[in-house]
């Protein structure tokens, strides 16, 4: 098995043929809260999104993959590297996993190869998350695997009117320390 992969799940690059997935994640206003989105986002303007996602992480300061199930290989959900610093070797995580896959090891699995190939391939000294308070699911998933809570952002997003905390999670690569 190569890197981006397990027993589980793989891990690939954004292709053509997921744009009509990707537009109805980005597109879906039930993840607007936790995409900080307030807008829909166009088919051409995800299509040059894909056309583009092959740039290097050193170029675009980001990193998205589908996770597929090894199964049937399809797609379970998207998995994101974000803010990657290289100086400082860090970088912020995000998953989301598709709702007929949740609650059947699709994030734990991608999460935990993500976070090896993070480490291992890139090199990086650690990888962050900002979960909203209310995302028991994330909680619980980050602390899972070994993510550190740091702290509490009081009132750091607005969702319908109301604001919320985030809580915030830290993984420091063990093979730098």
């Amino acid at each position: 098995m190569s890197l981006l992969e397990n027993h589980k799940i793989k891990l690939r690059a954004l292709e053509p043929d997921d744009l009509d997935t990707l537009f109805s994640v980005e597109n879906s206003s039930d993840l607007w809260d936790v995409s900080n989105t307030l807008v829909p986002y166009s088919r051409d303007l995800l299509k040059k999104y894909i056309d583009n996602a092959h740039q290097d992480i050193y170029e675009a300061k980001q990193l998205r993959l589908v996770i597929s199930n090894q199964k049937d290989h399809m797609i379970v959900g998207l998995i994101d590297l974000f803010d990657y610093d290289p100086l400082n070797q860090r970088a912020g995580i995000g998953i989301l996993i598709l709702k007929p896959f949740r609650h059947k090891g699709f994030a734990s699995s991608a999460l935990k190869q993500f976070t090896e190939y993070a480490f291992d391939h890139l090199d990086l000294h650690q990888l962050y998350a900002n979960i909203p308070s209310d995302n028991q699911n994330s909680l619980d998933l980050f602390e899972k695997l070994n993510f550190l809570h740091i702290g509490t952002q009081k009132d750091w997003i607005k969702r319908k009117g109301e604001f919320k905390h985030v809580e915030r999670y830290q993984f420091i690569n063990p093979n730098h320390l």
